[in-house]
């Protein structure tokens, strides 16, 4: 790979092409990457504090959590501390080395997104035996498995990206190093390696997308037959902060990685990654919290000890 790279360093756009613009956004990235951090944060010492939170479907959430904080923290504070001092220079090996935790970060998070809608199937399907199968060593595995299948997709996407020759432009229109944005400055055709790319991404996220979706035919069916509107709405409850999150990841995601580098839009590409990058992951604390009483309850506990 290093016989056929001349680019020695790329430069990062930023929030915007317009330096002036991105000076006025540092602040709502600063706010909204800080909010996610206390809220992740919260909820992890939350989980860990309060027993009635030691269950199943909250080791996950702890996890998921701990998976957001670094999600953002990958991208966000260089690309403000880029704009702050107006030199958006990172070198090759840096851009390499963010594009590979960044996209095992956001594969960990679709992998365990769908261990987490297999937590919730078994819960609403098999209750007597949820405790039994869903054990501790089980719950481990699924995240143990989530995260090295998300190292290794990663580093397929990583190797396919920069084995291409990078000998002329080096302006990446992005504030971070994505798949699209840097496999098109390419010197030579890298549409083999695109199709590739997407044929790989296409089998193993929809793999992932489909058994996310299969647990919910499950759950749906099984919700519909409860005799009670009550036990209905209670049962559908416990899955409507995932389902909230699953929408807003795929949503988001599938239409940055879901397209030919050829047709990547760097406005369009850089407003979708913002979503799908720092919102989302930063607005998980909320969706978990608003209709959770034990997680309000334990949240309450650990800010307002006097009170309680």
């Amino acid at each position: 790979m290093s016989n056929h790279t001349r680019v020695t360093h790329f430069i990062l756009v930023g929030f915007s092409d317009t330096p002036q613009l991105g000076l006025v956004v540092i602040p709502f990235f600063l706010l909204v990457y800080t909010f996610g951090l206390l809220g992740n944060i919260s909820i992890i010492a939350a989980v860990v504090r309060d027993s009635r939170l030691h269950s199943p479907m909250y080791f996950f959430l702890k996890n998921l959590s701990f998976l957001d904080m670094c999600y953002t923290s990958a991208t966000i504070p260089k690309a403000v501390v880029m704009s702050f001092t107006g030199s958006g220079l990172i070198s090759y090996l840096e851009c390499v080395a963010q594009l590979y935790i960044f996209i095992t970060l956001s594969a960990t998070e679709c992998f365990l997104l769908t261990a987490m809608a297999y937590d919730r199937y078994l819960a609403i399907l098999r209750p007597l035996l949820y405790g039994t199968i869903m054990s501790h060593k089980c719950r481990v595995e699924l995240v143990v498995t989530a995260w090295v299948s998300g190292a290794i997709y990663s580093a397929f996407h990583t190797f396919n990206t920069f084995s291409l020759p990078y000998c002329g432009p080096n302006v990446v229109e992005h504030f971070f190093c994505d798949i699209p944005a840097v496999m098109r400055l390419s010197c030579t055709d890298y549409h083999l390696n695109e199709e590739v790319g997407f044929a790989v991404s296409s089998c193993i996220v929809m793999s992932a997308f489909a058994l996310t979706v299969l647990s919910y035919v499950g759950i749906v069916s099984t919700v519909v037959r409860i005799p009670s509107v009550d036990g209905r709405w209670k049962a559908f409850s416990t899955c409507s902060s995932h389902l909230t999150t699953v929408v807003l990841f795929y949503g988001t995601g599938s239409f940055v990685y879901l397209r030919p580098a050829s047709r990547y839009s760097p406005t369009q590409g850089r407003l979708a990654s913002i979503f799908y990058s720092v919102l989302t992951p930063s607005l998980n604390p909320v969706v978990y919290c608003l209709r959770n009483k034990d997680m309000k309850f334990a949240l309450q506990k650990l800010y307002c000890r006097k009170k309680y």
